[in-house]
């Protein structure tokens, strides 16, 4: 899907009055650190975030319970590719040359191997770095010269290792587009000898490449055995640890162990979601094992909200929402493509059962992490990114974020100031995806305003009547876009 900007603002710049930096000490020592992704999963699918879901997910509740809940955290992107960009570097995708949200092919990978990145950073302060699970941000494929087929039995030139980690293993993007593959420290671990496809309601993959050694159905755990036998490796060595753990549930294809199958009480996709928690589970389990539970920050998040795939229209009837009370889904630019179930657990600094209400941004993390390790960030790095640091300290109202900016998949912006979020372009936002009755109306005006506190269903528009409003926050948008930026620091 081609990802074009579609801005009618023609708007001065105004100067920026709020600023961020980054501490130069630590605050407590050299905490571990793990970002657990999820894939598609919508706000109302983890039980903590929704009282009325039919899907339980006691591990991720566990993690809210020990922690701090965020009800009020956005994606950078409303799909996936954009949003982990986002979560690895602090900046808005919609800042790069990224043309198509497919980046498992040969082509250029999204993230210059000159950025700084969240993994990069930590290793430049002792961390040993991991990524593990869907990476979906590029890769350096070699190919063949004279065909031009993916040659794979050479080592990949970009991914994981040229952007901060010392050890990978992923598939390369969602488990229903070719070449179905596991590649570590990027080499394939077996070439592809056979082509497979599904047809199925719930399986549901295109016929492409497959490795000897990939099943559909084993991705999962078996991500998840890699992930728990690199902690047990790790927890015990002397230097701090980061692993960007990537599951590759709920995205279709919908795929639940046996084991899992009926447990949800709801469908296929709810026994996935529960399947998903269990894996949690055994990530927090394996820290617990090797007594690093007490200094180990885990942040568990989704790329985006939850994809209108298989099963989503059947738990509507079974009384599940998994957009919660939010208008829309994956792609929009609407609360439920971007509004994501986030969650900090750090026992050593933060309060079990915390709430955090202040707007948020997972492009955040980057700049969070340099503040708790004491790395100065440069003003070529993280241009999108606030310190969640004073949030987590109890001190709310020196996080120095003013405003967010949404992103959907057909390139929309939206910005978020306050309760207040202005959608800066018209039409419907995911053509095929939502249908006249899910949206409310054949064509959606420009410009959109929505004041979230009174209307979290994006249902009245009252742009006409706030046109001061609607002013100020397309000149705050037209000069992020402008800037390069949209924290201080030099014009980028």
């Amino acid at each position: 899907m081609i990802l074009r900007m579609r801005i009618f603002l023609i708007i001065p710049i105004i100067t920026l009055l709020f600023s961020s930096c980054s501490t130069e000490e630590p605050i407590s020592g050299e905490p571990n650190i793990i970002y657990i992704l999820a894939d598609d999963l919508g706000y109302g699918d983890v039980s903590s975030f929704n009282p009325a879901s039919k899907i339980i997910s006691p591990n991720i509740d566990m993690i809210a319970s020990g922690g701090m809940m965020f009800k009020d955290a956005h994606s950078g992107s409303s799909t996936g590719t954009g949003s982990r960009y986002g979560i690895l570097t602090g900046r808005y995708s919609w800042r790069t040359d990224l043309e198509e949200e497919d980046k498992n092919n040969p082509g250029k990978p999204l993230v210059d191997e000159n950025r700084l990145t969240v993994a990069s950073m930590l290793k430049e302060k002792g961390y040993s770095t991991a990524c593990i699970g869907k990476w979906q941000l590029g890769l350096g494929w070699v190919t063949d010269q004279e065909n031009g087929d993916i040659d794979f039995s050479r080592e990949l030139t970009a991914g994981p290792g040229t952007s901060g980690f010392d050890y990978s293993y992923i598939v390369p993007g969602s488990l229903n587009i070719p070449p179905y593959v596991y590649i570590e420290n990027h080499k394939v671990t077996a070439e592809p000898d056979r082509t497979s496809s599904d047809n199925s309601e719930y399986g549901g993959w295109k016929e492409g490449l497959t490795g000897a050694d990939f099943k559909h159905e084993e991705v999962l755990p078996h991500l998840t055995e890699k992930a728990v036998e690199w902690i047990n490796g790790n927890a015990k060595e002397d230097e701090p640890f980061f692993l960007y753990f990537a599951p590759t549930a709920p995205h279709a294809p919908v795929l639940p162990s046996e084991e899992f199958e009926g447990v949800s009480s709801t469908n296929p996709y709810g026994d996935f979601v529960v399947m998903l928690d269990h894996m949690v589970g055994q990530i927090t389990a394996a820290l617990e094992e090797n007594k690093a539970s007490e200094n180990t920050i885990i942040i568990f998040t989704s790329d985006n909200g939850y994809a209108p795939g298989p099963g989503i229209k059947e738990l509507s009837t079974l009384g599940h929402s998994p957009g919660f009370v939010y208008r829309g889904h994956k792609s929009d630019i609407f609360e439920g493509g971007h509004r994501v179930p986030f969650i900090i657990r750090w026992p050593d600094v933060i309060k079990p059962g915390r709430t955090g209400v202040v707007p948020v941004s997972l492009n955040d993390l980057i700049a969070t992490m340099a503040d708790i390790t004491g790395y100065k960030l440069s003003d070529d790095a993280a241009e999108d990114s606030y310190s969640l640091l004073p949030v987590i300290k109890e001190e709310t109202v020196k996080y120095e974020r003013e405003s967010i900016v949404h992103h959907s998949e057909r390139g929309h912006f939206a910005i978020r100031k306050g309760s207040w979020k202005l959608i800066a372009s018209a039409g419907t936002e995911a053509p095929g995806l939502q249908t006249e009755e899910e949206t409310g109306e054949t064509e959606l005006p420009e410009p959109r305003l929505y004041d979230l506190e009174s209307d979290p269903r994006e249902e009245d528009n009252v742009a006409e009547d706030n046109p001061d409003i609607v002013d100020d926050l397309k000149e705050l948008l037209l000069e992020y876009i402008q800037k390069g930026r949209s924290t201080p620091r030099t014009e980028q």
